[in-house]
């Protein structure tokens, strides 16, 4: 379990002090207690927003030494492969679980229309210089966008089911932040618009973030005031390394003394994802076409009513790749004010919300996926070749690999089947490109031999997909870093599966 609690009971009777704290979405938190100060419309004078949000979906490069930047991470090391000590230390990381928790609330304007504001933000970050906090101010009326990315188009409501989703903030730097946003509504009688709870972290841990909401929610039902002594407890610990535990204390009136034990998942290039809403929403056969379309790097529109649906369905897609990283635009959930996204000429990743769909379907050359349950049609928009990208037989291995999901009920074990469906996909395919990566010294930049690795395929089928292949940014950048490393290719999940499948193959040639 990610979040685990365990109570134990505490002394009784104790009261905290339960003053009101405003709200404000994600950004670094400040102090607690601090009313937030109001925020400019988006969409007025003040443009800093739209100028932020631009950085956030830009996909355009500057230069090689960016591009080198915004590489994909290097790959996860095989937590099994080392010894203790090398695990903790490569593993566990000096940083807090998240920089800013802002709340966000629906203003009514003069004109009855809502607007997103950050009401509370912790902590607040002080003593910084005037662009500093010019930068700041712009993140945080950005990401109310993201909050409520449905714009002014509110009503005040009675009942409300509360909904978790993510984003991510790309920088201009191409360096990436996790937004963690759930929406409910607030304690009151009668009619009211829901509020917005966001976390900012440099983390990509989706399960775990959405157990950290389940603690939060669960104290704003006491006191808003409760919840400001949980995060500060949780910014001072430290993030635990994959499948480690950290123990959080947490005192609630009533109960006592709770001990929140937040455990991180084993195979932590996976925890950002849980692919079973991805699987409730295509079959086998309309993720391998997703997934084809999304190595040719192609402009790719998912539709949904649900937020949550978007975003974890756009994460899934984006793991799939793994080994390799989506380098381009993605967002996955647009704002309604940013639709005109859907007309950028360069590859992207977008979730959309269903109201919006007439917006998308005026372009053409790109897929548009409808996730939701009443569709009609899993492809409103296609190209219509999405069926025929990837090699006859790989298609068959996947989809044979992929019905040992069924009956796997846990959120590890089906993350597990469809990783291991799609890995050896690259394995096949590109699997031998260590061998065309030459140097004349161990410790000097390699040089990739392109041509030597493209003709080494000896099938005409996955030659003529890895000739394409070849051609996206993602294996351009893959194939940089491994250039770049003195030392030759890291030994990750990646290679290790490469040299599984060589002996494997090594072995079946003996035999014959």
């Amino acid at each position: 379990m990610n979040g685990e609690v365990r109570r134990r009971t505490g002394q009784r009777g104790h009261r905290h002090d339960r003053r009101r704290w405003t709200e404000q979405p994600e950004s670094n938190l400040g102090a607690a207690g601090r009313e937030g100060t109001s925020q400019s419309e988006p969409g007025g004078e003040d443009n800093g927003p739209l100028k932020r949000i631009t950085a956030l979906w830009s996909s355009f490069r500057r230069g090689k030494g960016n591009r080198m930047k915004a590489a994909a991470a290097p790959e996860a090391e095989d937590p099994q492969t080392e010894d203790g000590a090398a695990r903790e230390q490569r593993f566990y990381s000096s940083q807090h679980f998240f920089e800013y928790l802002v709340v966000v609330s629906l203003k009514k304007s003069p004109d009855g229309n809502y607007q997103p504001q950050i009401t509370y933000q912790f902590p607040k970050k002080d003593g910084m210089v005037r662009f500093q906090k010019e930068e700041e101010e712009k993140t945080l009326k950005a990401i109310t966008l993201f909050c409520f990315p449905e714009g002014i188009n509110w009503a005040p409501l009675t009942e409300y089911h509360s909904e978790t989703f993510s984003f991510v903030l790309t920088e201009v730097d191409g360096s990436r932040r996790n937004g963690y946003c759930r929406r409910l509504l607030p304690n009151g009688k009668g009619a009211r618009p829901p509020e917005a709870y966001c976390i900012i972290s440099r983390l990509a841990c989706f399960g775990l973030f959405s157990k950290i909401f389940d603690e939060v929610e669960k104290r704003r039902q006491i006191s808003m005031a409760m919840i400001y002594p949980f995060m500060q407890k949780l910014r001072e610990a430290p993030f635990p390394a994959p499948g480690n535990t950290v123990e959080i204390k947490s005192f609630i009136p009533e109960s006592g003394t709770e001990i929140i034990s937040l455990t991180r998942p084993l195979d932590s290039w996976m925890e950002h994802v849980n692919f079973h809403t991805l699987f409730h929403c295509l079959t086998d056969e309309e993720v391998l076409q997703v997934f084809a379309a999304t190595v040719l790097e192609r402009r790719i529109v998912f539709i949904a009513n649900e937020l949550g649906t978007l975003s974890q369905v756009i994460h899934a897609v984006a793991t799939l790749l793994y080994p390799f990283a989506w380098q381009h635009t993605l967002i996955s959930i647009v704002p309604e004010i940013l639709i005109d996204v859907v007309m950028a000429p360069t590859p992207y990743l977008l979730g959309v919300q269903r109201r919006l769909l007439d917006q998308v379907t005026e372009q053409s050359d790109l897929l548009v996926v409808d996730l939701s349950e009443e569709k009609e049609s899993t492809f409103i928009v296609s190209i219509g070749d999405e069926n025929s990208i990837l090699p006859p037989k790989l298609q068959e291995e996947i989809l044979q690999a992929l019905s040992n999901k069924n009956g796997k009920t846990s959120v590890e074990d089906f993350n597990s089947v469809v990783s291991e469906a799609f890995l050896p996909f690259f394995v096949k395919t590109v699997g031998h490109y260590a061998s065309y990566v030459k140097r004349s010294r161990k410790s000097e930049k390699g040089t990739f031999e392109k041509r030597s690795f493209y003709k080494a395929i000896e099938s005409k089928t996955t030659r003529h997909f890895v000739k394409k292949f070849m051609q996206t940014q993602m294996f351009d950048l893959f194939i940089q870093e491994v250039e770049q490393q003195q030392l030759g290719p890291q030994q990750g999940i990646f290679n290790k599966k490469i040299l599984e499948f060589q002996n494997k193959e090594k072995h079946k040639t003996k035999k014959t």
